[in-house]
C-alpha cells in the first residue's frame, strides 16, 4: 500500500510539472523583485549615486533616477549619500509598496572636537553640548583611539587589552553616550588615530617603524609609529573602526593615516612614493570593505599641502587616490600649518579665508569630485608658526565663510585643549534643528597638538 501511495504522488508531481502548474526553479517568491527609490527629504527629488547595502552584504548605488533593485530574501536595506544622513529599514518586500521609498535628510555637519579626556570631563562636555544647543553647531567628534593609542571605552578587541590600551578607560558606556547624543540630534564622528601608535609599537616592536640603523624610531614627541605597510596593523585599526560602527557612530574618521614626515626610515616595503601612496589608499579601501555592512561614512584626515603638491608629500597621501577610497576628505586647513604659505599669500594667518578657499579649490581641481565631499578642519587655537595671534571669532568666521562659499559638507573646529566659545559662530536657527531632530529620531533604527 505504501509503495502504491508513493507511486501515485510521483505521478501527480510529474503531471503538474508537465502541465505547467509546478515550477520549483521559477517559483514567484524566489524570483520576486521590487524597486527601491532614494529621495531627498527636503526637495522630494530622487538621489542618484546613493550607496545601498542589502542585508549587510551586497553594496550597490542608485541609478540616475534614484532607483535600485531589491531581490527576494532582502530584509534590511541601508542607505547613505554624501551630504545626507544615513538610514536603515527592516522590510518585507512581499508587503512593501513598489517602489520602496527611502528618504535621506540633508545635513552639513558643523563640528567640535573632544579628546577622550574632553568628553569624560563634565565641564568640557557640557560646555561643548551647550554650544551645540545654542549655535549652528550640530556635530561632535570624539577620540575613540587617541594620539597615544589608548582606547577610551571598554573594548572587546583582545589586542587592545593585551597591549595596555585599556589603562585609560574614560568613557564607561560609549554606546549609551552615542545614543544620548543622537537623541539630542547630534551627528557623531569617531576619530581613530591609525599609524601613530605608541602603545602598539611598544608592545609589538616587530610592528614599529625603524631607523636606517634598525632601531625603533620615535617622533618629536618621543612616540612610536607602527609600519603602515603591515597587514596586522591594518587589521587592528579596522577592528577598532568596526567596533565604533557597532557602537552607533555615524562616521569613522581616520587620522594619521599616513607615513611620518621623516626621511631615512625603514618599512616592510621599499620606501618609494608608489609604495607609500599605494599603501595608504589600499588601507582605506580595505577599511571601506570591512565597514560596508554597517552603513557608516568614512573620512580621512589629509595634510593641507597635499592639495598643492603633485607628489605624495613624502607621507603617502595623494589626494586623488584618497578621494577614491573615502566618502569625505578632511583637509587640515589650519593657516598655522601652511608654514611656507601658498602662491600669492606668504602670511597665511593674516589671510585665513584665502588659505581655506584656494586650497579647497585646488583639491577639487586635482580630484574632480563634488565640493560636498570635502569637510575641512579649521583652526580654533592660537597660532604657533607666525605672529602667535589668538584665533578669535574673526579668524574662525573667515575660515567658515571660505568653506561655505566653496560648498563643503560642513566644517570642523580643532582645539587640542577642547576649549571653544561662541565667537565666530552663528546662533542656532530655531526651525532647522527642530526638523532635523524630529526626522533623525524617526529614522534612527539603532542603526593633543596635531601636525
Amino acid at each position: 500500500m505504501m509503495r502504491f501511495k508513493i507511486l501515485c504522488f510521483a505521478f501527480s508531481v510529474l503531471f503538474l510539472f508537465l502541465s505547467g502548474c509546478y515550477h520549483p526553479l521559477s517559483d514567484s517568491s524566489a524570483n520576486y523583485r521590487t524597486t527601491g527609490l532614494v529621495i531627498d527629504t527636503a526637495t522630494k527629488k530622487p538621489l542618484a549615486g546613493a550607496i545601498i547595502t542589502l542585508n549587510g552584504k551586497e553594496v550597490l548605488r542608485t541609478g540616475p533616477d534614484g532607483t535600485f533593485p531589491i531581490k527576494a530574501g532582502v530584509r534590511r536595506v541601508a542607505a547613505r549619500a554624501c551630504g545626507y544622513t544615513r538610514t536603515e529599514l527592516v522590510i518585507d518586500i512581499s508587503k512593501e509598496a513598489n517602489p520602496l521609498e527611502i528618504r535621506l535628510i540633508p545635513i552639513k555637519p558643523k563640528a567640535l572636537y573632544l579628546t577622550g579626556y574632553g568628553v569624560a570631563s563634565k565641564r568640557l562636555r557640557e560646555s561643548a553640548l551647550n554650544l551645540i544647543e545654542t549655535t549652528e553647531l550640530n556635530t561632535l567628534i570624539i577620540d575613540v583611539k587617541g594620539d597615544r593609542g589608548y582606547i577610551t571605552y571598554p573594548s572587546e578587541i583582545p589586542l587592545v587589552s593585551s597591549i595596555g590600551g585599556q589603562k585609560l578607560v574614560l568613557v564607561k558606556d560609549i554606546k549609551g553616550l552615542v545614543k544620548t547624543l543622537k537623541r539630542r540630534g547630534i551627528y557623531t564622528i569617531a576619530r581613530i588615530v591609525v599609524f601613530k601608535d605608541n602603545l602598539l609599537g611598544m608592545a609589538r616592536p616587530d610592528l614599529a617603524i625603524r631607523t636606517a640603523e634598525g632601531a625603533v624610531w620615535r617622533d618629536r614627541e618621543n612616540l612610536i609609529w607602527v609600519d603602515p605597510s603591515l597587514k596586522e596593523v591594518w587589521d587592528y585599526n579596522i577592528a577598532i573602526a568596526v567596533e565604533a560602527a557597532k557602537n552607533g557612530f555615524d562616521e569613522i574618521q581616520f587620522d594619521y593615516v599616513r607615513f611620518p614626515d621623516c626621511k631615512g626610515l625603514k618599512f616592510a616595503l621599499p620606501n618609494t612614493e608608489e609604495n607609500r601612496s599605494g599603501t595608504i589608499s589600499d588601507f582605506l579601501l580595505a577599511a571601506r570593505k570591512k565597514l560596508a555592512p554597517y552603513n557608516v561614512f568614512i573620512a580621512a584626515d589629509v595634510f593641507g599641502y597635499v592639495a598643492w603638491n603633485l607628489d605624495d608629500t613624502n607621507i603617502g597621501q595623494k589626494i586623488d587616490q584618497i578621494g577614491s577610497a573615502v566618502d569625505y576628505i578632511s583637509l587640515m586647513l589650519y593657516p598655522s600649518g601652511f608654514q611656507f604659505g601658498i602662491p600669492g599669500y606668504r602670511n597665511p594667518v593674516a589671510n585665513s579665508n584665502r588659505i581655506v578657499y584656494l586650497t579647497l579649490q585646488r583639491a577639487q581641481k586635482r580630484t574632480q569630485i563634488s565640493s560636498v565631499r570635502f569637510r575641512p578642519w579649521l583652526q580654533a587655537f592660537k597660532d604657533y608658526a607666525f605672529d602667535r595671534r589668538h584665533f578669535t571669532g574673526t579668524e574662525i568666521r573667515e575660515q567658515i565663510q571660505a568653506s561655505e562659499d566653496f560648498g563643503t559638507n560642513g566644517w570642523m573646529l580643532w582645539n587640542p585643549r577642547n576649549v571653544y566659545t561662541a565667537e565666530g559662530l552663528k546662533p542656532k536657527n530655531v526651525e532647522e534643528p527642530t526638523m532635523w531632530k524630529r526626522l533623525v529620531l524617526r529614522q534612527d533604527h539603532g542603526a593633543t597638538k596635531r601636525d
